[in-house]
């Protein structure tokens, strides 16, 4: 079987950065992607979430992105994606889900069902949008109404004329109660106080929250989201929210959940028809278990003082949409640094053949 130099795994923003820089600097590599059609996770968000919505989505390499504009992310970003790859083609192949890597006598195995490759080096671009994170809370399996993560968001009117209780402390669920106060009946909860961002959000202090995240990754913890650390801000379309109070009346997190509502430890009670559980995501790395990439301190510690994406207990793997790299521009920045750390790599191995292999994408697509 073939070895190949590189494998991406995700063909998100992160792993199509990757793929472009690799295929520049004449790295032979395959993209292996879980979804159907280009697009990566935004072509699972809600269908009210338009381009002016969103944070803005940072340019792929040597291109431009969409303009914000009333069109749905879900379909702009999408057709987007899917130009690139075409444009720069991109070699990538879907639907491919990876169960896991392994390391065999110095060789990466990526196995997706019975399908394997052999690679050298590796690059993780498997994003959060996968493994949503939905804390547990006594009696939440007795509750009559609905309970919804981000990932299952079905759009606003959806909740008109129901009591939502919106759970979390993130962007995302200040979004959803600027989408929702103005129709139905909202509550919010969130574990901490919330941190309101009153200055502007400039470069400087852009650099300064991804600061705070590369220390962690630094040490070998689990990585907090970028948007954790700069503070909520309001958007024009979150005003009538606020003028209504949304964001006013926050309560701190209830201690159960009963058939028909949550209770605080105080005995205190509300009813509500919906809970709207915006509690972020964790990464989606499960399978990259068996090469035991975790830290002691239970994340995956990353090169140049967490600024990097090259693991430190296994430098042939590359970690793109991890930590610092979480965020649009983070990520697309991360696609360069990874193929210069595969490129790194791959000049320190020994042996005349090394960088010289040559694997066809159809050719790679049969292998298993």
């Amino acid at each position: 079987m073939n070895v190949l130099q590189s494998i991406v795994i995700g063909a998100g923003q992160a792993g199509l950065s990757s793929s472009y820089h690799l295929r520049r600097m004449g790295i032979d590599h395959i993209v292996l992607d879980a979804n159907d059609a280009p697009g990566g996770a935004w072509q699972h968000r809600w269908d009210a979430l338009t381009m002016k919505d969103v944070h803005g989505v940072a340019e792929l390499p040597g291109d431009t992105p969409p303009p914000r504009t009333e069109s749905r992310a879900n379909t702009a970003v999408p057709a987007y994606f899917s130009r690139y790859e075409t444009e720069n083609d991109l070699p990538v192949i879907r639907p491919v889900h990876v169960d896991e890597v392994e390391d065999r006598d110095g060789v990466l195995v990526v196995r997706a069902g019975t399908r394997e490759w052999r690679t050298r080096t590796l690059v993780n671009a498997t994003g959060t949008w996968t493994q949503p994170f939905l804390p547990h809370y006594p009696g939440m399996e007795t509750f009559l109404g609905e309970q919804l993560h981000t990932v299952d968001y079905p759009g606003p009117e959806h909740f008109r004329g129901k009591r939502v209780a919106v759970v979390g402390g993130g962007a995302s669920a200040v979004q959803f109660l600027g989408a929702l106060a103005p129709i139905t009946e909202t509550l919010w909860m969130t574990r901490k106080p919330p941190v309101w961002r009153t200055d502007d959000f400039t470069p400087e202090a852009g650099a300064a929250a991804v600061a705070l995240v590369e220390q962690r990754v630094a040490q070998g913890l689990p990585p907090q989201s970028v948007v954790s650390v700069t503070g909520l801000m309001l958007r024009p379309q979150e005003q009538e929210a606020a003028r209504l109070g949304a964001y006013d009346a926050r309560r701190p997190m209830f201690s159960t959940i009963e058939p028909d509502g949550v209770r605080w430890a105080d005995g205190s009670f509300e009813p509500v028809d919906v809970i709207l559980w915006a509690t972020g995501f964790r990464p989606a790395i499960s399978h990259l278990a068996p090469l035991h990439l975790r830290s002691a301190a239970g994340g995956i510690q990353l090169d140049r003082s967490g600024r990097g994406t090259t693991a430190v207990i296994d430098p042939r793997i590359q970690l793109v949409g991890y930590g610092p790299s979480a965020s649009t521009i983070g990520a697309n920045r991360a696609g360069r640094a990874a193929a210069r750390g595969v490129q790194r790599f791959l000049s320190t191995q020994a042996g005349p053949a090394m960088g010289k292999e040559r694997v066809s994408v159809e050719a790679a697509s049969g292998a298993g």
